[in-house]
């Protein structure tokens, strides 16, 4: 099945109520998402020669590499090579072992380009034996991986509360798409489908939006929900009128926006991709990392910037009254 976003205009105060809930206005659009994609895939290319790619302080896509034949190969594709002094066999030896050892909840790790090292991230909840060993693995891959102490629990951001209602949680609406035979479905975070067969625009559960078809969590975390036909209301809009109408892969150093029916809307940047998270519930991989702050109620919630859609909020730690680390699937994998 192939799924593509909805593209739509709002028409009707209601449809403008719905959209307001689900999506919210983005902040301006930073990096292009086709400069984007375009460093990631030459940073994949470039396979041990490099450590990823990110966003500079002038809003330049830099793709690091390890040697002056990799950064020719980058110049000649129109992005700023920056040498880096490990390449990604380091850093995927370092993310090897942190994978190999034991899923403690409530910790984190993805590769921070811009300082070239594994970032491994420890919440409060860790102490102990379980702390002594996370302390113990860091120290054997030495100045490869920074450890950093997260405020709080790492925690999926679900709530009992009001926006889209499954069982007795809430969650946030991400984006609306539509199939090749015309279906209407909306993506939403796969620990919310994982606890609901059916989800409602109230908390009275009068009034039903759509069923469940598919959820995939832990591994993963979005899920497939298929509108119901008596609900009309699922532009591609967002509540100012303007259309989400593509898909991309963001830029570490990136400024994203983030909404959800809880905090509504907030930006910030993402600090790493193809982030591993341990969450109590399961271990989550291939994650978008960003500073972007979410509370119980967001999960689900569109991550994007300008047009494009990034991710779907999965969740992280910290609030948003001090600030947070939140973790989001990214779009293009249920896309």
């Amino acid at each position: 099945m192939s799924i593509s976003i909805r593209r739509a205009t709002l028409t009707s105060a209601a449809t403008a109520l719905f959209v307001a809930i689900a999506l919210a206005p983005a902040a301006a659009s930073a990096a292009p998402a086709a400069s984007a994609d375009r460093a990631a895939s030459l940073s994949a290319q470039l396979g041990a020669r490099s450590a990823g790619s990110y966003v500079d302080s002038t809003g330049r896509q830099v793709v690091t590499v390890t040697d002056t034949q990799a950064a020719a190969a980058v110049r000649a594709a129109g992005a700023v090579p920056q040498l880096v002094k490990r390449g990604s066999d380091q850093l995927d030896a370092a993310i090897g072992q942190l994978n190999q050892f034991a899923k403690i909840p409530g910790t984190a790790w993805a590769v921070d380009p811009t300082t070239d090292q594994v970032l491994l991230s420890v919440d409060s909840t860790v102490s102990g034996a379980s702390l002594a060993q996370v302390n113990i693995m860091a120290r054997q891959l030495g100045d490869a991986v920074r450890v950093e102490h997260l405020s709080g629990r790492l925690s999926m951001n679900i709530a009992g509360g009001n926006a889209i209602f499954g069982g007795q949680f809430r969650c946030s609406l991400g984006f609306n798409v539509q199939n090749n035979a015309g279906a209407f479905f909306f993506l939403t975070a796969g620990h919310c489908g994982n606890i609901a067969s059916s989800w409602f625009s109230n908390s009275s559960h009068t009034t039903l939006i759509g069923n469940t078809v598919s959820s995939s969590f832990p591994g993963n975390d979005y899920a497939y929900v298929r509108y119901s036909t008596s609900f009309t209301n699922h532009p591609g809009s967002i509540s100012n009128g303007q259309d989400i109408t593509s898909s991309g892969t963001p830029s570490v150093n990136q400024t994203v926006t983030r909404n959800g029916s809880t905090t509504g809307t907030h930006s910030g940047r993402v600090t790493a991709l193809n982030a591993t998270v341990n969450y109590p519930e399961g271990t989550v991989t291939g994650l978008i990392r960003t500073t972007v702050c979410a509370e119980g109620g967001d999960s689900g919630g569109p991550l994007y910037s300008g047009t494009t859609a990034y991710g779907l909020t999965s969740g992280g730690s910290g609030n948003c009254s001090s600030g947070g680390t939140t973790f989001l699937q990214p779009v293009s994998e249920p896309l």
